[in-house]
């Protein structure tokens, strides 16, 4: 582990304190910092403003959803210290229903990223300005990024030509859903395809010899 990666993980956990700050590691050379989400506020305030870390450059908030857990959601920013040429990870777990406390006032910029984290998770944050859907259309059911978010959606948009707009309906598929084996087409299946019977074992339809 890097000695200076290692100084500094200590010193923001020494200094925010173990109600704050839950753990660190180092990931892929940078600084990944574990705090509560109900301490990301004064834990981002600490990381902008402190000397010695002086990570005042905003780079992004990402959601990632892990449905077996309880608290399902990671909610992970990146910030950007340019005075010391490095980047940390900050970290905080939340449900469907317990809202973050949102950075706007400390990083306007992260208005933007705060919405397409509620829009396409259903992740909340307590005190933003205005937090709506940013991608999605209007209307739109669900949060496509969750991992049980259904491939099909719940409804789809068409134009109708007797309204003279665009509406929305359920879903229907004109198919049930097939499953697809990823073997190289080069080997062949498994099994015997549709149409296939009369090539024989020894023939050249989709059934291995």
């Amino acid at each position: 582990m890097d000695a200076g990666l290692r100084d500094l993980g200590d010193y923001i956990a020494e200094s925010l304190g173990d109600e704050t700050v839950s753990g660190w590691t180092e990931s892929y050379g940078e600084l990944t910092v574990e705090v509560s989400a109900a301490h990301v506020v004064e834990a981002i305030k600490f990381l902008k403003s402190d000397a010695r870390c002086l990570f005042d450059c905003f780079i992004d908030i990402a959601g990632v959803d892990y449905p077996d857990r309880d608290q399902r959601f990671d909610v992970v920013y990146h910030l950007l210290s340019p005075r010391q040429n490095m980047r940390i990870r900050v970290k905080t777990r939340t449900d469907e229903s317990t809202p973050v406390p949102s950075i706007v006032d400390i990083f306007p910029a992260a208005n933007w990223f705060e919405r397409e984290a509620f829009d396409l998770y259903g992740i909340l944050f307590s005190n933003h300005p205005d937090l709506r859907r940013i991608l999605t259309d209007y209307g739109f059911q669900g949060h496509p990024m969750r991992k049980d978010f259904p491939l099909t959606g719940f409804v789809e948009v068409r134009y109708d030509e007797d309204q003279k707009r665009v509406v929305y309906a359920p879903v229907k598929l004109a198919q049930e859903f097939r499953n697809f084996d990823s073997i190289s087409p080069w080997e062949g299946t498994d099994y015997i395809l549709p149409g296939d019977e009369k090539a024989g074992e020894g023939g050249n339809g989709g059934a291995k010899s």
